[in-house]
């Protein structure tokens, strides 16, 4: 391993030197602070972390908070949090990455004991137990999510109402008049997650505001789960002519359930999903869809966070950014077929041949 002293002789300095370089606590006049860098760069030196932080009192850590539960679809997840690592490297931080479920005992943790110079939270509900936290000493903090009070907090987030309202413009422009909304699962809605509920919130609205018949039913998202819905979507509103899919491992069951019970996608029936790009172009019908922007909320949630740390009252230290949702037509969405379509009840077999 590459020490200090060895980095000095290279560059022909003194370890002060090289360690003014580093900390920034003297300046260092320009060609000696370039070839310092150049030594350490050819040299390949990593300072201390531990040494790092005491030098300097700040550790050039962010805490990313990221539960990774059963019920929520990792893969989003996993692109913030990379988007979050690769932007906060650029600025010359390291990212901790805490996957655990324990709420405000681990910010708490994370917190006092100074580890993380920030922190960015993401699986943010409604009514955030760590919410409290954050709002008393703790470190400069970011969300990716929106609480139901965002009063003195640092938010980025997709505009989820906004998006469940540009489904619903998209649908009825085309005619649909009795919606199907197939959610995440029962947990989800359990938490009050926030993009949930308030993509929800935006269907609603706009339905009511429409005259447009809205129903919601919560799946887990397995091929069975979403048969049950289906059939009970079918057997309680047996005019809806669309769906909207806030649920990733759902699009793939209801599209094969959907050709199973006679209904084409979109002759018969539109599908319209709130999901990564990735998914809905790769679907077996591409879907028509809100896209979630996961790596530009990664990289918003660190550039406000140093806007924070760099300028505490600055405009964005505070304040919520609500990215505006885009909407890609593709080809799942069309208008409603002229008369209502009669097919077998959802997950029944088919006759042979079909």
């Amino acid at each position: 391993m590459v020490t200090l002293a060895e980095v000095a002789r290279h560059a022909g300095v003194s370890a002060s030197t090289v360690s003014y370089v580093l900390s920034g606590k003297r300046p260092i006049s320009g060609p000696t602070r370039e070839r310092v860098r150049a030594s350490i760069e050819r040299l390949g030196y990593q300072p201390h972390a531990g040494a790092r932080a005491l030098a300097s009192s700040r550790s050039r850590i962010i805490a990313l908070m990221v539960p990774l539960r059963t019920d929520m679809y990792v893969p989003v997840m996993l692109e913030i949090a990379v988007a979050v690592a690769t932007t906060a490297r650029a600025h010359g931080y390291d990212v901790l990455l805490l996957t655990g479920e324990e709420g405000p005992p681990a910010l708490r943790r994370v917190t006092g004991s100074g580890l993380a110079e920030a922190v960015i939270l993401m699986d943010v509900q409604l009514d955030d137990g760590r919410l409290p936290v954050l709002r008393g000493s703790a470190p400069p903090a970011v969300l990716v999510g929106l609480p139901a009070d965002p009063a003195g907090l640092n938010c980025v987030d997709l505009d989820f109402a906004a998006a469940g309202a540009l489904c619903v413009d998209h649908l009825a422009g085309l005619g649909h008049r009795e919606i199907a909304v197939v959610g995440g699962s029962p947990g989800v809605y359990a938490r009050h997650t926030g993009f949930a509920e308030r993509t929800l919130c935006g269907l609603r609205e706009r339905a009511g505001h429409l005259g447009v018949g809205l129903l919601h039913r919560p799946c887990d998202g397995s091929h069975d789960a979403v048969a049950g819905v289906l059939a009970r979507i079918l057997d309680e509103r047996p005019g809806v002519s669309a769906f909207v899919v806030q649920n990733e491992t759902a699009v793939e069951p209801l599209l094969a359930l959907l050709r199973r019970t006679g209904r084409a996608v979109p002759e018969d029936v539109s599908v319209v999903a709130v999901c990564p790009e990735a998914v809905a172009a790769q679907a077996s019908v591409p879907l028509t869809s809100v896209a979630i922007p996961a790596q530009e909320l990664g990289r918003r949630a660190v550039e406000r966070l140093f806007a924070r740390l760099t300028d505490p009252g600055g405009p964005d230290a505070t304040g919520v950014e609500l990215l505006a949702p885009v909407l890609t037509v593709r080809e799942s969405s069309g208008p409603p077929p002229a008369r209502p379509v009669t097919g077998r009840r959802a997950g029944t077999p088919s006759p042979p041949g079909a």
